[in-house]
């Protein structure tokens, strides 16, 4: 069978997918869910009839997920956090480009894994997206997510709407310019809603929290680079390997940030490098611990227990071959 524990912060639409699969006839108990916290993870870490662990989550939880299940000799998939780069190179066209950074930084509210984090602008790109960015974060329309018209909902609880503006201010305390500032805002009719509008900060220094740090909220970090080369140096000075992408007209460029970004999941000229269902979700480094990623030929493999059978029928034994 197969289990699903959700994060305890949103239990309500796993609840809601399994009474549709209830209504659809699945054999009762092939699919189950389970609420909890550590407890309840712990207990399926060293359960011995539970044969393998997939987890989306926090690079540390991911850590201890791999690390309790490989020593109960389960297989394990963690998938970790992450902090993805973007170079947008002079020759990139900016409008286009400025319209889907935002919509990668900004989408869910930036709390997705895949979300644009970084943007690593080189030579004269520098002041233009800056300029473009900065416009269309601050006429991007925040509210409640089912209104018409709201392109960006609220982060999840008040925690995280703390630990946000908290980096945002650490941003400031490190040297980085605060272009758009989404902090203390509210929405009509939803005022004690948890919101953290776009943010912009410019000249992030590389070697900073702000820049090293998953914030996992709706807040672009712009990074400086005089060239390729040193923007592929900045995309590789990470933990982190989810996703790496750019922004050029040029195929050589191109050619080069394939081959040479450390990432697992490479973009070229879109702002979420998503596999398509054929393809590995592949995270590198601390994005994720395992073998076989999700998703793909390695998805169906991890939940395959192979087996080999050897045989031979000869018609009279004889021992000379």
């Amino acid at each position: 069978c197969f289990i699903l524990k959700p994060s305890e912060k949103v239990p309500m639409s796993s609840q809601k997918l399994f009474e549709l699969i209830e209504q659809a006839g699945f054999p009762a108990g092939v699919l189950q869910l389970v609420n909890g916290g550590k407890e309840t993870v712990d207990a399926l870490l060293d359960h011995p009839s539970v044969r393998a662990v997939s987890f989306v989550g926090s690079t540390p939880v991911a850590k201890y997920i791999y690390s309790r299940a490989a020593a109960n000799g389960k297989r394990a998939q963690c998938q970790g956090g992450a902090k993805n780069p973007v170079v947008i190179m002079p020759d990139a066209d900016m409008e286009m480009t400025t319209k889907i950074m935002a919509d990668s930084a900004f989408g869910c509210a930036g709390q997705r894994c895949l979300a644009a984090s970084v943007a690593i602008t080189v030579g004269s790109a520098q002041d233009q997206f800056i300029e473009y960015i900065a416009d269309v974060a601050s006429s991007r329309k925040v509210g409640y997510g089912l209104n018409e018209g709201v392109e960006m909902g609220p982060v999840i609880d008040p925690n995280s709407k703390n630990r946000i503006e908290g980096l945002i201010g650490k941003g400031q305390q490190e040297g980085a310019k605060l272009v758009v500032d989404g902090r203390n805002k509210k929405v009509s009719g939803y005022e004690d809603g948890y919101f953290v509008f776009p943010t912009v900060l410019d000249h992030v220094p590389p070697q900073g929290e702000i820049a090293k740090t998953e914030i996992f909220g709706p807040v672009l970090s712009v990074m400086r680079a005089g060239d390729v080369d040193e923007a592929v140096r900045l995309v590789n000075d990470r933990t982190f390997g989810n996703m790496a992408c750019i922004f050029t007209g040029s195929g050589s460029v191109a050619r080069k940030f394939r081959y040479e970004a450390d990432a697992g999941n490479v973009g070229i000229n879109i702002g979420v490098a998503a596999p398509m269902a054929y393809f590995p979700f592949s995270g590198w480094n601390e994005s994720f611990f395992g073998d076989l990623h999700a998703q793909g030929r390695h998805g169906v493999e991890f939940y395959t227990q192979t087996k080999v059978v050897v045989e031979r029928w000869p018609k009279a034994w004889n021992r000379q071959f």
